[in-house]
């Protein structure tokens, strides 16, 4: 028995002694940790998280399955702090065994490192107006660019799409309207290259109808967007940050990240939510006849000597020209992407697709891209890298908008009982106006673009926190629109065919160095300073080839080269900036922060006098959360107001040579060629400049689940780029100065909330509203302008721009019929000087309310977008609502509302041709019709709309089944978009704008594309 327990314990010792003997060889063995990060909200894993052992220098990322592994000789337990940009910070204590962290998205946007001026700063000490977006908000939705998809997702920032035609215009203004005559489009800055917002489209569209550049890049490469609003974000911009600007940083791998390879498709289906309608054949024989009597009537006319151009109306045939313009639209998406990196390099590649049909026949869009975002550590302290993006986009256009003898104003405009098709079957044209199906079937269209968007650059870090940044950026884009008018539509039978064919090219070359230093410093590291300086080199190339020629020997043969007439063009223009910059920012104790900058820019654009424009800008940042007091009172978990000052310039919208003398030659006499004058010189022009004033206030309380950002500002354009009339007996009829000046004050309110926040329920809520008011402070005088030559539009001193100037209808008199206008200067008749102000375009405040709902694998998000204020004139009214001055053009169903007998109520007037004298009627007068009541305001509607933008239900898939077939991540997804729309507008849609290649023109409705109702179904799968 002795032996049997000495044998025991001799085994008990070198099972010990060998246990601690491999222990000692290996001692990490007994402090191996295994673990996973996931989001808190959706169960998905989160690759790139820092996972750190507190209190040691063992700090690992996460792979793109979430998990990490330490390896270490530390006994346990471990506290780790784990962090993710855009959740909160977690701390958790483990004791060896696989540990799953969930962390929960930061629902502040108060402690987000974001993008400014050639720099990142935490937002919790910045003193300027910045709004974010991450990109997930503008993807798998069917729009052509990213930045119409940002309508009402943030303060500060109006949009709203000019059409629904697919990759057409849109409106963008950041903080309203700044000028009149140059460009009052924001900056786009996409990987620090400068991006040209110059739309590349001359024909097709429509009459003065735009496309939208920015549709050239996939929304679904964009990791986040950077709003910069107030002066202290944008004057280190100087001349080029005026309008506001757009920061898109795209996506990127991550260092030590295996690769994943992500891929996602929607499909389509679009409507038009409403359809023009026309008077049928009978209802315009009725109407016709009537107009007849009553200007029989009123020329003192017998009416039952009048002969009737329609003894029976209702024997009249009804011919439907509408439904021959509309489809069903198809919608296509198809990308793939990678990414992923090793220790010393990054990357991120995506191929996509998309292919969009117009609601409104034959117009179409599609989109081919690729890019390559590629950073490489050559070594500790030098990174060179680059970000390149190709696109080709095709378009074929229509010409559907506004245009007269357009595909929508030929189904309109003639009569419904005229046929479609002569009794030969040819296409049956009637006046000026083609016939629709000719068009839509004949039309030969094309705009083909390419462009390259792109950067490389050199990084080199000298010391911690001291690096300098060199880099070379370009935008090429090139528009080849092409185009053929057959004998088979009007515009092609006069002259035997006709053909155009235009090359537009925009060259973007931008050198950058900026050298950058961030250092913090002293006990407690209190002190903070982030500055930079550097310079920018800047040229802008434009050059445009156009040919064209007449007179085909077939409708097969197409080529300008092969008609019997040719004609050509060409132009080239080329600008250049040199431009210096510094900034500073200091933060102390994590409380205070002031900064400043100042820019310097020089530009060829301008007068030998006046080249250079200074733009400085400051501000300052309380965040009162981290006082005692504040502290004390237990609410606040983030507190901070803070104000800025500065100056921001605009050189954009005007020629390369505005300042310059110009000669053109063409002034030939006796077949002598010569050259004469078309420009003065300006010495002194030079730049329009914007003072801003911005105070704001951020806050987040309860635990951060709500949080409130509210600023109000107040800019003051002066010095602006003017056309300014000048005696005739100059020989010119305007001089380009810098004259007048624009004010825009308005209060922006953003508040995010988490309402239901469990571990399979999660509710979070957006709202945003944006007031601005708009106004002309100095203008040297009226600046009439409009559509179809008239002058409907104005610029005025102490009104808006986008102001609109009509006869004011204050009534139909229930006796007579007439429409009453008021007689402004009481003069007892209704002339010009009667038109007035009766409301301009300009909303006076939008929004959107997002709502985002989850519960374990099922997302819900809808959208509603806003806007309040606006007026539209009904150009569709305007030429089919006539009351019979228009003898060749029909009439909408609207214009059955007429006056017809006394006692009845109503806005239309009766039928009549008849101009006579109006009669005094107090402060008012009479009006039988003619031009006056063409223009009057009773075509000016309300165009305020509430819209749900769209309605989204997803489906993730439960992440233990996928990684038994490989799959990462599966969402499935059904969206619908324009669901509902509450206005008060009469046309088809609200948000439109046909006029929208003049920034003071907007506001328009004429024989515009309606934006559809689109349903679409999506998968996305990450590998």
């Amino acid at each position: 028995m002795k032996n049997l327990y000495r044998k025991g314990f001799y085994l008990y010792l070198c099972v010990f002694w060998s246990t601690l003997a491999i222990a000692q060889v290996n001692p990490t063995i007994k402090s191996q940790l295994n673990g996973t990060v996931l989001d808190a909200s959706t169960s998905l894993p989160l690759p790139g998280a820092v996972v750190k052992i507190k209190g040691t220098t063992h700090t690992v990322s996460t792979d793109p399955d979430g998990r990490f592994s330490f390896v270490t000789g530390q006994s346990f337990p471990y506290t780790l702090i784990v962090s993710f940009i855009g959740y909160d910070q977690k701390t958790v204590t483990v004791n060896g065994s696989p540990v799953t962290i969930r962390l929960q998205e930061i629902q502040s946007q108060l402690n987000d490192v974001v993008v400014t001026g050639y720099s990142t700063q935490e937002r919790k000490y910045i003193a300027g107006s910045i709004s974010s977006v991450s990109g997930s908000v503008v993807q798998n939705q069917p729009s052509g660019g990213f930045n119409q998809l940002l309508q009402g997702k943030t303060t500060g920032v109006q949009v709203s799409s000019n059409s629904g035609v697919p990759g057409g215009g849109i409106t963008f203004r950041v903080r309203g309207n700044n000028s009149i005559n140059a460009s009052v489009d924001p900056l786009y800055i996409i990987d620090g290259v400068f991006v040209s917002n110059a739309d590349p489209i001359t024909a097709g569209l429509g009459n003065q109808a735009a496309s939208n550049p920015i549709a050239d890049l996939n929304p679904s490469d964009i990791e986040d967007i950077q709003i910069l609003k107030d002066a202290n974000a944008t004057a280190i911009y100087g001349s080029l940050g005026a309008n506001g600007v757009i920061i898109v940083t795209t996506k990127r791998g991550k260092r030590n990240t295996k690769a994943n390879i992500s891929l996602n498709t929607f499909q389509g289906w679009s409507t038009a939510i409403n359809k023009f309608e026309v008077a049928s054949g009978p209802e315009v024989a009725l109407l016709t006849n009537e107009s007849r009597v009553n200007t029989a009537i009123d020329n003192g006319l017998n009416p039952s000597t009048v002969v009737l151009p329609f003894p029976d109306p209702q024997n009249q045939p009804t011919y439907d020209r509408i439904s021959g313009l509309f489809r069903t639209a198809r919608t296509s998406n198809y990308e793939i992407a990678t990414q992923g990196g090793t220790d010393r390099s990054t990357y991120y590649i995506s191929l996509g697709y998309l292919s969009q049909e117009s609601i409104v026949k034959p117009s179409d869009y599609s989109r081919y891209s690729a890019r390559l975002n590629y950073d490489n550590y050559l070594t500790d302290k030098l990174k060179v890298g680059t970000s390149i993006n190709f696109t080709r986009s095709d378009r074929n256009l229509s010409g559907s908008d506004n245009n007269p003898t357009g595909v929508i104003n030929s189904a309109l405009f003639p009569r419904s009982y005229l046929p479609i098709y002569n009794n030969d079957g040819t296409y049956a044209r009637y006046g000026s106006f083609d016939n629709h199906l000719a068009l839509i079937e004949n039309l030969d269209s094309k705009a083909v673009g390419w462009r390259t968007i792109g950067n490389i650059y050199g990084e080199y870090t000298f010391i911690p926190g001291l690096k300098l940044r060199s880099s070379w950026s370009i935008d090429n884009s090139s528009e080849y629109d092409n185009s053929y008018s057959s004998t088979l539509i009007s515009a092609g039978i006069a002259t035997n065919g006709s053909a155009s064919s235009i090359e537009n090219k925009n060259l973007v070359l931008t050198n950058e160095q900026v050298l950058s230093f961030v250092k913090s410093f002293g006990e407690g590291k209190k002190h903070n300073i982030n500055a930079l300086v550097g310079n920018t080199l800047n040229t802008v190339l434009n050059e445009s080839t156009s040919a064209t020629g007449t007179g085909f020997a077939a409708n097969s043969l197409r080529s300008v080269s092969v008609a019997a007439t040719r004609s050509g063009s060409a132009s080239r223009a080329e600008s250049k900036l040199v431009s210096f910059f510094s900034k500073v920012s200091y933060t102390y104790d994590g409380k205070y922060t002031i900064d400043g900058s100042i820019r310097a820019d020089g530009s060829s654009k301008f007068g030998t006098n006046n080249r250079w424009g200074y733009f400085p800008s400051g501000g300052v940042a309380w965040r009162l959360s981290q006082e005692e007091f504040i502290k004390n009172l237990n609410f606040f978990d983030e507190l901070k107001i803070r104000a800025s000052l500065g100056l921001s310039g605009n050189q954009n919208g005007i020629g390369s040579y505005a300042a310059q003398g110009l000669w053109s030659s063409g002034a030939n006499y006796l077949e002598q060629p010569g050259i004469a004058p078309t420009q003065l010189a300006n010495p002194d022009l030079t730049w329009e400049t914007t003072r801003q004033f911005n105070v704001g206030a951020e806050f987040g309380i309860f635990k951060n689940r709500l949080s409130i950002v509210a600023d109000y500002y107040n800019k003051y354009t002066y010095d602006l780029l003017l056309n300014v009339p000048v005696p005739y007996r100059s020989g010119f009829a305007s001089y380009l100065q810098n004259y007048g000046a624009v004010r825009n004050k308005g209060f922006e309110l953003g508040i995010n909330s988490t309402n239901i926040e469990t571990d399979a329920f999660q509710w979070t809520t957006n709202f945003n509203i944006s007031f601005n008011n708009n106004k002309i402070e100095k203008l040297a005088s009226d600046i009439s302008l409009g559509a179809s030559g008239r002058n409907i539009s104005i610029l005025r001193q102490g009104y808006s721009t986008n102001s609109f100037q009509l006869y004011k209808q204050l009534y139909v008199d229930q006796q007579t019929g007439n429409a009453v206008y008021e007689d402004l200067n009481r003069d007892g008749v209704i002339t010009s000087a009667d038109r007035q102000i009766v409301g301009n375009a300009l909303p006076n405040y939008t929004g959107g309310l997002t709502n985002n709902f989850t519960f374990k694998g099922f997302d819900l998000n809808f959208f509603f977008y806003f806007q309040q204020g606006n007026k539209i004139m009904n150009m569709n009214d305007f030429f089919m609502v006539h009351g019979g001055t228009q003898a060749n053009i029909g009439f909408l169903p609207r214009q059955l509302d007429r006056w017809q007998k006394p006692g009845d109520v109503t806005d239309i007037p009766r039928l009549t041709t008849f101009s006579g004298n109006p009669t005094q009627n107090g402060g008012a007068a009479n009006n039988y019709g003619g031009n006056v009541a063409s223009l009057s305001s009773r075509y000016l509607e309300d165009g305020s709309f509430i819209r749900l933008k769209t309605l989204t239900l997803g489906y993730t898939l439960p992440k233990d089944a996928l990684r038994k077939i490989g799959v990462n991540k599966l969402r499935v997804y059904a969206q619908g978009t324009n669901l509902l729309t509450f206005t008060k507008y009469g046309g088809l849609d609200p948000e439109v704008s046909s006029q929208s290649n003049n920034q003071n023109t907007v506001g328009y409705d004429w024989a515009t594309v309606p934006q559809p109702r689109t349903f679409q179904i999506g998968a996305s799968v990450t590998f």
